[in-house]
């Protein structure tokens, strides 16, 4: 079995010698050294709460490093859990649940590419989501997805074998608006062409 190269960043010495202590003999773990981080493939921060200070550090880290991202935060509010998704953690853990075994299983997880919340905080997360659907990126006809409904009608015909001029009768847009409107999907979501544009809102579920 091979040994999953981890790091701990932690925002105190205690913190950064507890956490250390607790996988140091764990053989699925391979503990890095702080100057050995670069190699690691799971980086484990472990802070007091998701404060502007632990968020600027997750974001470095996801700059600077290749690691994915475990957060074990003692305090976690309802407003820190899609700022912490934001700032590209893989999983998060409470500090009260950061055993041995629990910790392992949440590394083995980001290290396979999976994410882990407790049930609890996924709940509030969705509902979080579902919230700033509603309340926010509906009235401004947009989409997680990162399409306006206008976008999504144009792909929309376009999957349907219209062609620009077609596109722009049928939705009482001049050609050139159609074709700003594709250039701007394309560039801003680095799509190759139509056709990508399409299969992106198909795998989005948009048409």
């Amino acid at each position: 079995m091979d040994r999953i190269p981890v790091c701990v960043v932690a925002d105190d010495p205690i913190s950064q010698v507890g956490v250390s202590s607790q996988l140091h003999e764990r053989p699925e773990v391979a503990l890095l050294s702080p100057d050995e981080s670069a190699s690691a493939h799971v980086a484990l921060v472990v802070v007091e709460s998701v404060d502007d200070v632990a968020l600027r550090q997750l974001r470095t880290l996801r700059r600077t490093h290749d690691a994915r991202l475990v957060l074990v935060a003692t305090h976690v509010a309802d407003g820190d859990l899609v700022a912490a998704v934001e700032a590209g953690i893989a999983g998060l853990l409470r500090r009260t649940e950061a055993e041995p075994e629990r910790l392992v299983a949440v590394i083995q997880a980001a290290a396979h590419g999976d994410g882990t919340l407790p049930p609890d905080l996924l709940g509030r997360l969705l509902d979080q989501v579902g919230r700033l659907q509603r309340q926010v990126l509906s009235p401004r006809g947009l989409h997680f997805s990162g399409l306006a409904d206008r976008e999504v009608q144009v792909l929309r015909l376009v999957a349907e074998g219209l062609d620009t001029a077609e596109i722009a009768t049928r939705l009482c847009y001049s050609q050139r608006t159609v074709k700003n409107v594709l250039h701007d999907v394309t560039t801003r979501l680095q799509l190759r062409n139509r056709s990508h544009a399409v299969a992106y809102a198909v795998r989005q579920g948009l048409i």
